[in-house]
């Protein structure tokens, strides 16, 4: 790739979806055609380490020969495999079981003064250099807020946090050399050490040379930027990075977690400012994350137009030959797929606010609570309609991603009579209204219920066609917990609205307004979910 080395994707297989073997052949098929040439695999748990058979149990692991199989394959197409696990924190999911909660030290933060911790890094380092061929390795160590804070205090009392952290990097790096390793890690608990919690800055920092000091000389630092829309952050914080380690990775989004559909505008936007700043500042290698943060409902197919748009940049293709090439790589429309964002647009193509995942939390927005629905105005449920004629037709006119316009058309025309349930719901109540919630219990409740059936199909065979089985259980419990409530509400409206209950309590209660945005699942159904 010109301007750069290494230009690669990093896949979340962590949170609910672990992606199929078959699904990452056919996603590296088309993204070498791009000019990426290396992929890091998120994975906290999700890899088959020996000695540890609880780790990643239940979770859709991947065996040591499906990651031979995904190295060597991405390897025949250009692509190296490199490995990212996590060494410190983002390990929560390995505490529900006994033989780990041991070392767990606080939040998700691995104990690092216990010797089994180093025990357990030390089969990961064995098993991913045993199964994949690169001796580049991703060790995490990101968003560790509460490092030695936790019973580390408790048992070695307070102690100079910088030197909890480059212990402990200097024994994982020591670890990791034993297999040829050059490692590479998150930077930000250097800076947020340094700035009371704080990652980003437009000011260029001065680490002091007791810090930098102890940096191994395998580490490099990974400057990781999904937010940023100021050139001078960009800058500074590539300025930092190089005091740390002068041979820096940088770290971009491609939107695509917390929610059903991708946002293509945004992500395209702030790597519009990353990518000449990473090229002006010399920065010669770079990755595009792809999180699943909270059900991973859309998968890493969504991306492919802002992973089409980041090589254009980093190659300096023309707006005519970026999209030349997606169509001549994928066979399908680039406009197409910057589409799948639309149902995030309730307000009009022009007024999405950042990353705020409309489509879902309203999608579970309970009709009675109406946690998400307090700020309304001005949203049309009737682009939902628009929205799902349109995917129709490119479901039919789609080579290989039907699945992805079949699932976003479901979800547009559920969401069509789902949108304003609640609203309307809440309206006719206060009203005292019953003929009107009759109506409205028979008909929209039913018809939502038939219309969300029809989504969860759609969505099963999105999931399917991209992911192993393991995670679906979450969207199982979710959708089926929706259906069910949805079922739930109706007969009690139609109990109120025949005098045989003289109130429903949750319609009753004033409502608070809130500010609306990027709320993850729990926090948008239900005020009882801790």
């Amino acid at each position: 790739m010109k301007n750069f080395d290494y230009f690669g994707v990093m896949i979340d297989c962590s949170r609910d979806a672990v992606p199929s073997v078959a699904g990452l052949k056919k996603f590296f098929d088309i993204i070498c055609k791009m000019g990426y040439n290396c992929a890091m695999l998120y994975t906290e748990d999700t890899y088959e380490v020996k000695g540890e058979p609880f780790f990643g149990y239940k979770r859709g692991r991947y065996t040591a020969a499906e990651l031979r199989e995904i190295d060597e394959y991405a390897a025949s197409v250009g692509i190296e495999v490199i490995p990212c696990i996590q060494t410190l924190a983002h390990l929560n999911a390995i505490f529900r079981w006994r033989e780990y909660e041991k070392i767990k030290d606080i939040d998700d933060i691995l104990a690092l003064d216990l010797e089994r911790t180093y025990g357990l890094i030390e089969n990961m380092l064995a098993s991913v250099s045993e199964n994949i061929k690169s001796r580049k390795l991703h060790i995490g160590m990101d968003e560790a807020h509460n490092i030695g804070l936790g019973k580390y205090l408790d048992r070695n009392g307070p102690c100079n946090r910088y030197d909890i952290l480059l212990t402990h990097l200097g024994r994982v790096c020591e670890m990791a050399k034993k297999y040829g390793y050059e490692v590479l890690m998150w930077e930000d608990m250097f800076f947020r050490l340094m700035q009371k919690g704080d990652y980003r800055t437009d000011t260029v920092l001065d680490f002091p040379k007791e810090i930098t000091a102890k940096i191994p000389e395998n580490c490099s630092m990974v400057y990781w930027d999904y937010y940023g829309e100021k050139r001078e952050v960009y800058d500074a914080m590539i300025a930092s990075t190089k005091k740390l380690s002068e041979n820096m990775w940088f770290a971009g989004g491609a939107w695509v977690w917390s929610n059903f559909m991708p946002h293509n505008t945004l992500s395209n936007r702030r790597n519009g400012i990353a990518m000449p700043a990473c090229i002006e500042g010399g920065v010669k290698n770079a990755i595009f994350t792809m999180w699943g943060d909270d059900g991973a409902e859309c998968p890493y197919f969504s991306a492919l137009a802002m992973l089409m748009n980041a090589a254009a940049l980093a190659e300096g293709l023309t707006e005519e030959e970026k999209r030349a090439r997606f169509k001549e790589i994928t066979g399908e429309e680039y406009d197409a797929f910057m589409e799948l964002e639309l149902p995030n647009f309730v307000y009009g193509k022009e007024t999405t606010v950042g990353t705020a995942n409309y489509c879902k939390n309203r999608l579970y927005d309970d009709p009675f609570l109406g946690i998400m629905s307090t700020n309304s105005e001005g949203a049309d449920a009737k682009n939902f309609a628009e929205y799902a004629k349109m995917f129709r037709a490119r479901a039919a006119e789609s080579k290989g991603f039907a699945f992805l316009f079949e699932n976003a058309a479901a979800l547009c025309e559920c969401m069509e009579v789902k949108f304003e349930l609640a609203e309307k719901t809440r309206a006719l109540y206060s009203a005292g209204n019953k003929e009107g919630l009759l109506a409205l219990a028979e008909n929209e409740y039913t018809e939502a219920l038939a219309r969300l059936e029809r989504f969860y199909e759609a969505f099963r065979k999105q999931w399917y066609t991209a992911n192993k089985t393991y995670g679906f259980e979450v969207h199982d419990l979710r959708l089926g917990g929706l259906m069910q409530r949805i079922k739930s509400c109706r007969e009690r409206l139609l109990e109120y609205a025949r005098g045989e209950i003289n109130e429903i309590s949750e319609l009753a209660e004033p409502m608070l307004a809130q500010t609306e945005g990027h709320i993850h699942y729990a926090k948008t159904v239900s005020a009882n979910i801790l």
